[in-house]
């Protein structure tokens, strides 16, 4: 699994989330529930990771969509 976003902003992760799961591209978010044992204060952020035989496909698509700034390892 390649990690493409880490980020607290939930917005960002699940429109990254919806544009990969659209084209067909498995799609893991982790540490989505850490806000359970944070309390909720955004203190961790979700990692948006997919198979790495599907990371050039979708570092494009987020591009695409305006969010080339939010990628990581670029």
């Amino acid at each position: 699994m390649i990690e493409l976003i880490r980020a607290n902003d939930i917005v960002l992760i699940g429109f990254a989330r919806s544009l990969l799961e659209d084209a067909g591209i498995p799609v893991l978010v982790a540490d989505e529930h850490m806000s359970a044992m944070e309390g909720s204060i955004g203190m961790f952020g979700r990692r948006l990771l997919v198979p790495t035989d599907h990371a050039a496909q979708a570092r494009r698509i987020l591009k695409d969509a305006g969010l080339a700034h939010e990628l990581r390892g670029l």
